[in-house]
């Protein structure tokens, strides 16, 4: 980090080297799930995720050198689960590497359920999960690429859900959310306050 001073007790940071690793942030984890050649499984968690806009269309960054950006380029679909706080063991093994075979035995442990639409699993137990086809690949971020594709089925445990005659303090509180921060912490969200948006403000 350079030293020197720009205004009060903010720094310059040192752009020679990667500033993610320099600061906490906050972000989803879900885990993608994709088909490998041989027809098996393959789950790997990420957390540079987003939504791309309003429509039913997510994004992740992932990198060409991954079985996940080569399976969905060449299947042309893909799964998205949420996992819940108590699920951080699973997630975690998740980003177990693959046997010098190629292959993760570690998936073998997880407990899944068939996605619908698309040829993939969800994890068991999650609270959010995505069937997706895949949109376009965008390269050319350093070694990254961000991978989207559109939402073509949707399903959500029922307690996450928010209905007009709930509070949504209390949804939260009753149903946490799986938080990551990045890099290398979670955080469990059981907490939260209404953003005071301007009463003008439009999407």
């Amino acid at each position: 980090m350079n030293e020197s001073s720009t205004r009060g007790n903010v720094v310059e940071l040192d752009t020679s080297v990667p500033v993610w690793e320099q600061f906490f942030t906050v972000a989803p984890l879900v885990l993608i799930g994709s088909r490998d050649e041989d027809g098996s499984l393959d789950l790997a968690p990420k957390h540079m995720v987003t939504p791309m806009g309003w429509r039913n269309y997510f994004g992740f960054v992932c990198t060409p050198r991954h079985n996940t950006c080569r399976n969905i380029e060449r299947t042309g679909e893909f799964t998205v689960s949420y996992p819940k706080p108590s699920q951080v063991l699973i997630t975690s093994l998740a980003a177990s590497p693959r046997c010098e075979h190629g292959d993760k035995p570690v998936i073998d442990c997880f407990s899944t359920f068939p996605a619908t639409h698309v040829d993939g699993c969800f994890i068991e137990d999650g609270y959010l999960y995505f069937e997706c086809t895949h949109h376009k690949t965008i390269g050319g971020f350093g070694e990254n690429c961000l991978i989207t594709g559109e939402i073509v089925a949707a399903y959500a445990d029922d307690s996450y859900l928010r209905y007009t005659e709930s509070d949504d303090q209390e949804t939260i509180h009753s149903a946490p959310l799986f938080a990551y921060l990045a890099p290398g912490r979670f955080a469990t969200i059981d907490r939260s306050n209404a953003f005071p948006f301007p009463e003008s403000m439009k999407k």
